[in-house]
């Protein structure tokens, strides 16, 4: 039995007033999930937590059975295995987003639509005019860049940007939560507005504007932390001789590099609702013809129309991954010599209305050949509180789905 995890970034949602008070994925038009959740069984399963912050770092990782209590240090070294930065002790990486101020309001997270050629012309900028030994700044994917400083602490208070759409920026810069890390807090709180004075009059930024778009004119680092002590899959379960990861975000490539997975790359995968769904349909199915025992396809088009708080573009995610994706993955099946477990979930909910992640459990369906199926009829929020695994959380998931 080989097995495969489909996972709907953000598509969880809460009951929304505009569509009768259902959540997107009981309004979306979602027959092939439906399917699996027909003729599988389901649960919902607590990602975060308690004492966690809903990020994707904290879900996707316990998903996989990792205790945060032991492994959690935050995005920055995640994105940072990404990339091929290999970093040393001491050595504290971050996120690094470019973000768009508008007077005294943090407008957006990721600049609008800001292109990965684009980000890399403004971090090789900003690592001219702000880098030096101690301070390197790293291009990553889209809005999404890394920040290393050596000998900085990762003790600090920090805010991710998409939790503070349209609020006062100032209000929310990181600080020391002790005071070893006060030094640190300084230098990055420097860096900042340093990049902030230096970005306004880039001639990206100018032409960006010119067409009407959102500049990138600030950094805003968040989610520090040092390398993280995770043991390979392989390691926890025999059953896995061979896996891969299939996704668009640094972020998740990251943990399936520490998981010790291979990164499948996919040609037109942007992390956005544009992003190449059938090529990551054929991805999946290809690594399992050619031996993957294991595979994890992340799609994150759901948590940014979620993080825009776009209603109609994250129906549209979620109709997008079920028909593009988990359509043909589920008609490629019987054509593979060996029979596979498919686990379908998102990693947490990014409601329209908060615009940001919550902690809730998410709904997740199981199915396998020869599986007993529960009494749930589709694949929601709601219609998973009724199925035979209940609530679960910690690695009760990976546990029971890798014991098939």
């Amino acid at each position: 039995m080989k097995h495969l995890i489909i996972l709907g970034d953000g598509m969880a949602d809460w009951p929304i007033p505009q569509l009768g008070s259902k959540t997107l994925l009981e309004y979306a038009e979602t027959p092939h999930m439906d399917w699996v959740a027909q003729h599988g069984r389901n649960g919902l399963l607590k990602t975060i937590p308690d004492g966690f912050h809903p990020g994707s770092e904290v879900a996707n990782s316990s998903i996989l059975g990792y205790d945060q209590h032991v492994v959690y240090e935050g995005r920055g070294p995640l994105e940072a295995a990404s990339i091929g930065v290999e970093l040393e002790p001491g050595d504290l990486a971050m996120r690094c987003n470019f973000v768009c101020l508008e007077g005294d309001l943090l407008k957006n997270h990721s600049c609008g639509r800001l292109e990965t050629e684009e980000g890399d012309v403004l971090i090789r900028f900003l690592q001219e005019r702000l880098g030096n030994e101690r301070i390197h700044f790293y291009t990553g994917v889209q809005y999404r860049h890394l920040l290393v400083i050596k000998g900085g602490n990762k003790y600090l208070k920090c805010t991710p940007p998409h939790d503070i759409p349209l609020k006062p920026w100032r209000d929310y810069m990181l600080s020391a939560d002790i005071p070893e890390a006060q030094e640190t807090a300084e230098l990055l709180t420097s860096l900042i507005i340093k990049s902030q004075q230096l970005l306004k009059n880039h001639p990206l930024n100018i032409e960006r504007q010119q067409r009407g778009m959102d500049p990138a004119n600030s950094i805003w680092p968040w989610g520090g932390g040092y390398r993280p002590k995770m043991t390979p899959l392989s390691t926890i379960y025999p059953k896995i001789s061979k896996g891969s990861v299939i996704t668009a975000v640094d972020l998740i490539r990251g943990i399936g590099k520490y998981a010790g997975l291979r990164v499948i790359d996919v040609k037109g995968a942007t992390g956005l609702w544009d992003t190449n769904y059938e090529g990551k349909a054929e991805a999946a199915i290809q690594a399992l013809r050619e031996g993957d025992d294991f595979v994890y396809v992340h799609v994150e088009a759901s948590d940014e129309a979620g993080h825009d708080g776009d209603l109609k573009l994250k129906l549209k995610t979620i109709e997008n991954l079920d028909n593009r994706l988990v359509r043909p993955i589920l008609e490629a099946l019987p054509t593979l010599d060996d029979d596979v477990s498919v686990a379908i979930l998102p990693d947490h909910p990014t409601p329209i209305a908060l615009r940001t992640h919550t902690a809730d459990p998410i709904p997740f369906s199981i199915y396998y050949p020869g599986i007993r199926p529960d009494n749930v009829q589709v694949f929601s929020e709601r219609a998973a509180c009724q199925g035979a695994y209940g609530t679960i959380e910690g690695d009760a998931f990976i546990k029971e789905f890798m014991r098939i």
